[in-house]
């Protein structure tokens, strides 16, 4: 398999779901998701029909992702963003806080366990009931004043 492809497992709003490969660069092709599954053969889903599109290591844990918010606030730049799909089943995660990353089929968002099997998920806008944004995580730096300007007069002096 060519390394432009990764693995995934896609999760259906039926509660099943089918294990292949996807470029990650152009899988939805005109609102179908485009799977290579391990026996080679080109599978066209519907993106209505699919719940999450999960980015793994291995097949061999066809399990959901692990956990599924985070216990603690995150440390890693972007949104913290809370996912209410039409199941009413409830994912958080970390979206880029860039408008260019956001595509019209769905978001990428990096979920809560980054040491599990699933590393990201792309959700289709429509397995969504909510998206909410809980917090943008900066830099610290970004937080930061920036210097005093010598050349400005002061006019009170404290002492």
């Amino acid at each position: 398999m060519a390394s432009s492809h990764k693995k995934v497992i896609v999760r259906k709003m039926g509660r099943d779901s089918i294990s292949g490969y996807v470029s990650p660069a152009n899988f939805v092709v005109e609102g179908k998701l485009e799977l290579l599954n391990p026996s080679g053969k080109v599978v066209l889903i519907d993106l209505g029909e699919v719940k999450s599109v999960d980015f793994v290591r291995d097949f061999s844990d066809t399990a959901a992702v692990g956990r599924k918010t985070f216990t603690t606030r995150p440390r890693t730049d972007g949104l913290w963003v809370r996912l209410k799909f039409t199941d009413n089943d409830i994912l958080e995660g970390l979206m880029a806080n860039d408008l260019t990353q956001i595509s019209a089929e769905g978001f990428f968002i990096t979920p809560p366990d980054t040491r599990g099997n699933t590393q990201r998920v792309f959700v289709p806008r429509t397995a969504l009931q909510e998206l909410n944004v809980l917090a943008v995580i900066g830099r610290p730096e970004a937080h930061k004043k920036s210097a005093e300007d010598v050349r400005q007069e002061k006019l009170f002096i404290e002492s």
